[in-house]
Protein backbone atom coordinates (compact mmCIF):
# COMPACT_ATOMS: atom_id res chain seq x y z
CA UNK A 1 0.00 0.00 0.00
CA UNK A 2 1.49 3.08 -1.16
CA UNK A 3 2.03 6.44 1.79
CA UNK A 4 -0.91 9.16 0.01
CA UNK A 5 1.66 11.34 1.66
CA UNK A 6 5.09 10.69 0.46
CA UNK A 7 4.40 7.86 -1.93
CA UNK A 8 6.49 5.06 -0.12
CA UNK A 9 5.55 1.49 -0.75
CA UNK A 10 6.80 0.71 2.37
CA UNK A 11 4.17 0.76 4.94
CA UNK A 12 2.77 -1.59 8.19
CA UNK A 13 -0.13 -2.46 10.12
CA UNK A 14 -0.47 -0.98 13.19
CA UNK A 15 -4.19 -1.98 14.00
CA UNK A 16 -7.52 -4.01 11.89
CA UNK A 17 -11.08 -4.41 12.34
CA UNK A 18 -14.56 -4.61 11.33
CA UNK A 19 -15.97 -1.51 10.31
CA UNK A 20 -19.25 -0.69 11.43
CA UNK A 21 -21.34 -2.22 8.52
CA UNK A 22 -19.27 -5.45 8.64
CA UNK A 23 -18.86 -5.48 5.63
CA UNK A 24 -15.24 -3.78 4.89
CA UNK A 25 -12.12 -4.33 7.42
CA UNK A 26 -11.18 -0.68 8.48
CA UNK A 27 -6.73 -0.84 8.79
CA UNK A 28 -5.26 1.46 10.68
CA UNK A 29 -1.50 1.87 8.77
CA UNK A 30 1.79 3.83 9.33
CA UNK A 31 4.46 4.99 6.61
CA UNK A 32 7.61 3.28 7.31
CA UNK A 33 9.27 6.57 5.85
CA UNK A 34 7.30 9.36 6.86
CA UNK A 35 5.91 8.01 9.96
CA UNK A 36 2.05 8.87 8.71
CA UNK A 37 -0.93 7.48 9.66
CA UNK A 38 -3.64 6.71 6.92
CA UNK A 39 -6.63 4.41 7.23
CA UNK A 40 -7.77 1.97 4.96
CA UNK A 41 -10.43 -0.39 3.90
CA UNK A 42 -10.98 -3.59 2.45
CA UNK A 43 -14.13 -5.13 1.15
CA UNK A 44 -15.01 -8.16 -0.72
CA UNK A 45 -15.01 -7.66 -4.78
CA UNK A 46 -18.23 -8.60 -5.72
CA UNK A 47 -19.97 -9.26 -9.02
CA UNK A 48 -21.45 -6.10 -10.38
CA UNK A 49 -25.33 -5.51 -9.94
CA UNK A 50 -27.25 -4.60 -13.23
CA UNK A 51 -30.21 -2.86 -12.62
CA UNK A 52 -32.81 -3.51 -15.10
CA UNK A 53 -35.37 -0.24 -15.60
CA UNK A 54 -38.85 -0.05 -16.82
CA UNK A 55 -38.15 0.95 -20.03
CA UNK A 56 -35.65 -2.12 -20.68
CA UNK A 57 -32.14 -0.40 -20.46
CA UNK A 58 -29.83 -1.42 -17.96
CA UNK A 59 -27.38 0.31 -15.84
CA UNK A 60 -24.75 -0.70 -12.83
CA UNK A 61 -26.53 -0.36 -9.20
CA UNK A 62 -25.31 2.96 -7.86
CA UNK A 63 -25.30 3.30 -4.26
CA UNK A 64 -24.77 6.65 -4.14
CA UNK A 65 -27.60 7.01 -6.43
CA UNK A 66 -29.80 5.49 -4.27
CA UNK A 67 -28.35 7.63 -1.82
CA UNK A 68 -29.18 10.76 -3.34
CA UNK A 69 -32.69 9.82 -4.25
CA UNK A 70 -33.53 9.05 -0.78
CA UNK A 71 -31.48 12.36 0.63
CA UNK A 72 -34.56 14.43 -2.26
CA UNK A 73 -37.38 12.21 -0.39
CA UNK A 74 -36.21 12.37 3.34
CA UNK A 75 -35.68 16.35 3.04
CA UNK A 76 -36.41 18.79 6.13
CA UNK A 77 -37.53 15.15 7.59
CA UNK A 78 -36.09 14.12 10.79
CA UNK A 79 -34.39 11.47 9.63
CA UNK A 80 -30.56 11.36 9.76
CA UNK A 81 -27.44 10.49 7.40
CA UNK A 82 -26.97 7.65 9.62
CA UNK A 83 -30.19 5.96 9.02
CA UNK A 84 -29.79 6.29 5.23
CA UNK A 85 -26.71 5.06 4.95
CA UNK A 86 -28.12 1.95 6.87
CA UNK A 87 -31.18 1.57 4.83
CA UNK A 88 -28.66 1.55 1.90
CA UNK A 89 -26.47 -0.94 3.37
CA UNK A 90 -29.66 -3.11 4.18
CA UNK A 91 -30.73 -2.71 0.63
CA UNK A 92 -27.55 -3.59 -0.93
CA UNK A 93 -26.85 -6.69 1.13
CA UNK A 94 -30.59 -7.72 -0.10
CA UNK A 95 -29.48 -7.32 -3.64
CA UNK A 96 -26.15 -8.93 -3.34
CA UNK A 97 -27.59 -11.93 -1.64
CA UNK A 98 -29.80 -12.08 -4.71
CA UNK A 99 -28.99 -15.36 -7.11
CA UNK A 100 -29.69 -13.54 -10.04
CA UNK A 101 -27.25 -10.60 -10.99
CA UNK A 102 -29.77 -8.66 -12.88
CA UNK A 103 -32.55 -6.87 -10.33
CA UNK A 104 -35.85 -5.04 -11.80
CA UNK A 105 -35.68 -1.09 -10.61
CA UNK A 106 -39.42 -1.77 -9.39
CA UNK A 107 -37.99 -4.34 -6.87
CA UNK A 108 -35.39 -2.02 -5.35
CA UNK A 109 -38.02 0.90 -5.11
CA UNK A 110 -40.28 -1.54 -3.32
CA UNK A 111 -36.92 -2.27 -1.05
CA UNK A 112 -36.46 1.12 -0.39
CA UNK A 113 -40.21 2.10 0.34
CA UNK A 114 -40.53 -0.42 2.83
CA UNK A 115 -37.68 0.61 4.67
CA UNK A 116 -38.77 4.40 4.81
CA UNK A 117 -42.45 3.53 5.60
CA UNK A 118 -40.92 2.07 8.95
CA UNK A 119 -39.35 5.07 9.51
CA UNK A 120 -40.98 8.21 8.21
CA UNK A 121 -44.33 7.80 6.62
CA UNK A 122 -43.81 11.42 4.70
CA UNK A 123 -40.72 10.31 3.15
CA UNK A 124 -42.21 7.26 2.25
CA UNK A 125 -45.22 9.16 0.64
CA UNK A 126 -42.42 11.48 -1.13
CA UNK A 127 -40.01 8.45 -2.17
CA UNK A 128 -43.22 6.52 -3.72
CA UNK A 129 -44.54 9.35 -5.76
CA UNK A 130 -41.54 9.97 -7.48
CA UNK A 131 -41.04 6.09 -7.91
CA UNK A 132 -44.73 5.81 -8.64
CA UNK A 133 -45.01 8.46 -10.99
CA UNK A 134 -47.85 9.88 -9.18
CA UNK A 135 -50.51 11.99 -11.87
CA UNK A 136 -52.77 12.74 -9.51
CA UNK A 137 -54.42 13.95 -6.14
CA UNK A 138 -56.48 10.82 -5.98
CA UNK A 139 -53.61 8.52 -6.47
CA UNK A 140 -51.58 10.41 -3.41
CA UNK A 141 -55.01 10.06 -1.47
CA UNK A 142 -55.00 6.84 -2.51
CA UNK A 143 -51.22 5.91 -1.02
CA UNK A 144 -52.15 8.58 1.78
CA UNK A 145 -55.26 6.08 2.47
CA UNK A 146 -52.89 2.54 2.61
CA UNK A 147 -50.28 4.06 4.95
CA UNK A 148 -53.55 5.34 7.27
CA UNK A 149 -55.38 1.58 7.31
CA UNK A 150 -52.07 -0.17 8.07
Amino acid sequence: MRCPFCGASDTKVIDSRPSDDDLKIRRRRECIVCTKRFTTYEAIETTPLILVKKNGERELFDREKLLKSMLKACEKRPISAEQLSSICDRVERNLLNRLEKEISTQYVGELVMDELKKIDKVAYIRFASVYRDFRDIETFLKAINEIQSE
